[in-house]
């Protein structure tokens, strides 16, 4: 039996290309190009999917999606949109669409998602999702190809409680992402609560997770509740899990799997209600080889990955980024301000190592710092040429390490500005210098631990624990003339 197809588009062009390849894939479409027509199809109970653009002549589509889903439940609405923001992935989930496609789109996406709505629809128990209307504000800026799939993926995810684990570099948006999940999903009217595990002292983890009672501990003078406790019926993000130690590990592992936990020096039970987002910028899969990472931890949290490109993969994504953060910097009072389409090219061709956050911090900068209304390429080429005189050391005429240090430290504090790093900046800094100086002594020994630890001055075990600490992978060797 032949299936009706219900299409709505206002560009001639998109109607024909679609018509031609619906029929041609055996279904009857019968396309229109305003909403007025479409509404009166559907509500006489024609067509058995709708597909249509989202702005239209005659309105929005989404101003009559909820009449339709509700005269019409079981009826499956694919969007269309130009727009190709986060806010309409997530509009489109919020009136109950079935898919929503970016244009340009894929027909052969298109005719697969066709197929499975019908499939779906079919099925019996499928009830139309109702929610809130959501904000108008926009956490995530982007229209490229890259940050489309995420988009999707993270409509699909609001109305659930799935655990999350977001990868990505240091600066591609982590916590953003992790925000938009509470403040568009179900928990939205609970707490979310963030803990970075790389700014907590190693023994104070489970502390600061989980609380801990009068006495636990030195120093322990009172009751004190932890993270788990305080993002009760809402949201806990758990950034930089990778460095979250291994007693930890066991101890969140647990409580997933229980779903409750029990504080430091604590004995009694507590319920846990909470849904746990996780990110990392570390290799998980690499940290679970050298037995840095519980694989079971990994499964738990890793129920549904979402990475985020780096900037330098969503290029494309600048000129709105840019527009962004000026038009934030003009809400915080600075004066009105454009960048000139060459200043943009160039931004495009710079690689960006701070990612997202380092553009905000140039933006930013322009905008407090100079005059001109409309800032120009040598403007930004004077800034970038800054930056990378500031964290590349020149091969002939190297640095210290007292220099690379204050040079590391003064390109973290402007990375954060206007704000101060997290806590722990001591130990971190410390984790750059000794990461890379026991691999390149291991490596000069050989891979040979026994003799590096002499080079070094360390105990054998201690040298064993900073390995596993830092997953330095060991190369074993023979050295020339060794």
């Amino acid at each position: 039996m032949s299936h009706t197809i219900l299409l709505a588009d206002d560009d001639a062009a998109i109607r024909m290309v679609l018509n031609q390849a619906l029929s041609r894939a055996g279904y009857e479409v019968r396309p229109t190009g305003n909403l007025s027509t479409m509404w009166n199809w559907a509500s006489r109970g024609e067509g058995d999917l709708l597909i249509t653009d989202v702005m239209m002549p005659d309105g929005n589509a989404f101003e009559i999606m909820p009449k339709i889903k509700k005269l019409r439940p079981d009826l499956p609405i694919v969007v269309m949109s130009a727009q190709n923001t986060f806010m309409t992935a997530i509009r489109a989930n919020e009136v109950g669409a079935y898919e929503y496609l970016p244009k340009p789109f894929d027909i052969t996406e298109v005719l697969s998602v066709v197929a499975r709505a019908l499939a779906d629809a079919r099925k019996p128990g499928k009830d139309s999702k109702k929610a809130d209307e959501p904000g108008e504000t926009m956490p995530l800026v982007g229209r490229s190809a890259a940050m489309q799939d995420i988009y999707r993926a993270l409509a699909r995810l609001m109305q659930t409680d799935l655990t999350v684990t977001i990868t990505g570099e240091s600066g591609t948006g982590k916590e953003l992402v992790a925000r938009a999940l509470h403040d568009f999903g179900r928990r939205r009217n609970g707490p979310f609560v963030a803990i970075n595990m790389a700014a907590i002292p190693r023994d104070l983890i489970e502390a600061e997770l989980f609380g801990h009672e009068k006495g636990a501990f030195t120093g322990a003078t009172s009751r004190s509740s932890g993270r788990f406790e305080q993002a009760e019926g809402g949201t806990l993000f758990l950034d930089e899990i990778g460095d979250m130690p291994m007693d930890a590990q066991t101890r969140l592992l647990r409580v997933l799997q229980e779903g409750e936990y029990t504080m430091v020096g604590g004995r009694t039970p507590i319920k846990s209600n909470v849904r746990i987002v996780a990110a990392t910028h570390r290799d998980l899969g690499q940290m679970i080889r050298q037995g840095l990472f519980r694989e079971d931890l990994y499964y738990r949290l890793n129920v549904v990955p979402i990475r985020l490109p780096p900037l330098r993969e969503r290029t494309d994504d600048i000129t709105d980024l840019v527009n962004h953060f000026l038009r934030a910097a003009q809400r915080e009072g600075e004066p009105v301000k454009t960048i000139s389409p060459d200043a943009i090219k160039l931004m495009q061709a710079y690689a960006w190592p701070g990612n997202v956050r380092e553009l905000e911090n140039l933006v930013r900068r322009l905008s407090a710092l100079y005059a001109d209304e409309s800032i120009s390429r040598e403007i930004v080429q004077t800034e970038l040429n800054i930056a990378d005189r500031q964290s590349v050391p020149v091969a002939s005429d190297p640095m210290d390490v007292s220099s690379a240090v204050e040079t590391h430290v003064a390109q973290l504090l402007r990375e954060h500005e206007p704000k101060l790093p997290p806590a722990g900046l001591y130990q971190r800094v410390l984790d750059k210098v000794e990461a890379p100086l026991i691999a390149m002594v291991l490596n000069a020994c050989g891979g040979n631990q026994i003799k590096a630890s002499e080079l070094l001055g360390l105990n054998r075990n201690t040298l064993r624990k900073k390995i596993r600490a830092h997953s330095i992978e060991i190369v074993k060797h023979s050295r020339r003339g060794g």
